[in-house]
């Protein structure tokens, strides 16, 4: 049963509630735009580089987001047993910007476990409701533990009227009502610039985009959760790379029985710090006898960093189910067309998997947006379909031959053969279109059937024996 609050106890709990969750998620935003502190590196060292150490970011986290964001096209939403895309759902979703807006969404909910939409009336045009995606580190919604619909939800953001100045704002979504609220004394009061909006839904009208969702974990589990140890340590290994490349992969040289004044150019002026750590030409006047001793000791070999790296890589690509060459893993011989398919095989699946369950989030904003445009509840709704872009990446040439196959052989109709071929919804309307009307320009009567329709005599062929007409002449020996 869900938790009965009045409004201002239901905005103090979702907003304690977000700020929790604010602290839990903050990191996988650092590990995201690779603004993350370095890991495993001894204090003495920081210490004794000083401004000179600089952490090198092998940002794999981004990569394992973006490489599965990169093939989560949502193409369209077919209703019932209809055909094609409904256009006008599809209008909807263009006017709200929402091709490049899903993106965002998807990457959100995908480093940080969820990401939320916020469906809205329109003033200016009420058959286009408002439609945004949000952080989750701005909004947070409870679910009802009976349900698992939304019971409650909250936005929180503010603004800066002017230089010093911040007036905090706070949103309250409950199923029959928006309220809008504004922080005054550190207290927060209902907005008076915004009334209420009893708008009646009786649903909230925030949807959560989850990512790897549980039973008991409504809230979703960031994908980076896996990857971020090994970026760590990953990270952590190329620094030292550096360290280790400043004082030990060029030659070092020795020299015993030499003071700081000895070490001057040509011209007697004193050389650099750096000529003298990097190796430049020494000369000197002083000899053994003189108790001077000059050598250089062997430069050291980065290759057990290279294989570290290696070896983490193939552990990332294990876990993300990315191609190791993704990783930038590589190998003397390189992978056939065949082997990369078949490393794509686990990536493909995961995209499928998530496909399901984000497309059931964008279909429940696509109800309540449709209830805002026409006022009712459409059962025919709940059987809607969000059509995605094939996230695999056959050749063209592959998926060509195949889609062409499968309409000769009657299997599939023309529209499905050009989805499969990976054409949007508008092309595919203005494919039709043209088939249409080359189709109403064959049908044009030619000059011979109009002069047909007019004497039907006028185009007769004799018949076979007839005068003028075709007579059985025996073929020739």
């Amino acid at each position: 049963m869900a938790v009965v609050l009045d409004s201002d106890q239901w905005l103090k709990r979702l907003i304690d509630r977000l700020s929790e969750q604010r602290n839990r998620i903050a990191k996988w935003d650092q590990y995201y735009e690779g603004t993350q502190p370095l890991s495993y590196l001894a204090p003495e060292l920081v210490v004794e580089m000083g401004d000179r150490l600089r952490p090198v970011i092998i940002n794999w986290p981004r990569l394992v987001v973006d490489s599965i964001e990169e093939r989560e096209d949502v193409e369209g939403f077919r209703l019932g047993k209809q055909a094609d895309a409904d256009a006008e759902m599809w209008r909807i979703w263009q006017a709200n910007d929402l091709d490049e807006e899903s993106q965002q969404a998807h990457i959100e909910a995908l480093t940080m476990g969820r990401a939320y939409v916020i469906v809205g009336g329109n003033e200016d045009e009420p058959e286009t409701p408002l439609i945004t995606v949000e952080s989750p580190m701005d909004v947070y919604v409870e679910p009802d533990p009976r349900t698992r619909d939304a019971a409650a939800a909250v936005k929180l953001w503010s603004e800066e009227p002017a230089a010093g100045s911040s007036i905090e704002h706070a949103t309250l979504y409950l199923p029959d009502a928006t309220t809008w609220y504004v922080k005054q004394s550190g207290k927060w009061v209902v907005d008076d610039d915004y009334p209420p909006d009893v708008h009646g839904l009786g649903q909230v009208p925030v949807v959560p985009l989850l990512n790897r969702g549980r039973i008991r974990n409504r809230l979703g589990v960031s994908e980076l959760a896996d990857v971020v140890p090994l970026s760590d340590a990953a990270c952590k290994i190329a620094t030292d790379m550096l360290v280790s490349a400043e004082f030990h992969a060029m030659p070092r040289r020795y020299a015993i029985g030499m003071a700081p004044q000895d070490f001057v150019d040509a011209n007697g002026n004193p050389l650099s710090t750096w000529s003298v750590v990097a190796g430049r030409l020494w000369a000197t006047e002083k000899t053994k006898q003189d108790g001077v001793d000059l050598g250089q000791f062997p430069e050291a070999n980065l290759t057990n960093f290279h294989e570290t790296i290696n070896a983490l890589a193939r552990l990332v690509a294990s876990m993300s189910g990315l191609d190791p060459q993704a990783l930038g893993f590589t190998t003397t011989n390189p992978s056939s067309a065949d082997a990369i398919r078949a490393a794509e095989s686990r990536l493909i699946k995961r995209v499928r998997r998530k496909m399901r369950t984000l497309g059931g989030g964008w279909e429940q904003v696509m109800r309540i947006a449709d209830r805002f445009a026409t006022g009712v509840e459409r059962p025919e709704l709940r059987s809607m379909e969000t059509m995605w872009a094939d996230p695999e990446t056959p050749t063209v040439a592959q998926s060509a031959d195949a889609a062409v196959k499968k309409y000769q052989a009657g299997l599939v109709p023309r529209r499905q053969t050009r989805e499969d071929l990976g054409y949007t919804q508008t092309q595919i309307n203005r494919m039709e279109q043209q088939d249409a009307a080359e189709a109403l320009e064959l049908k044009m009567p030619t000059a011979a059937e109009l002069l047909e329709l007019r004497d039907p005599t006028a185009s007769a062929t004799p018949a076979p024996g007839a005068p003028g007409g075709a007579t059985n002449v025996p073929a020739a020996a």
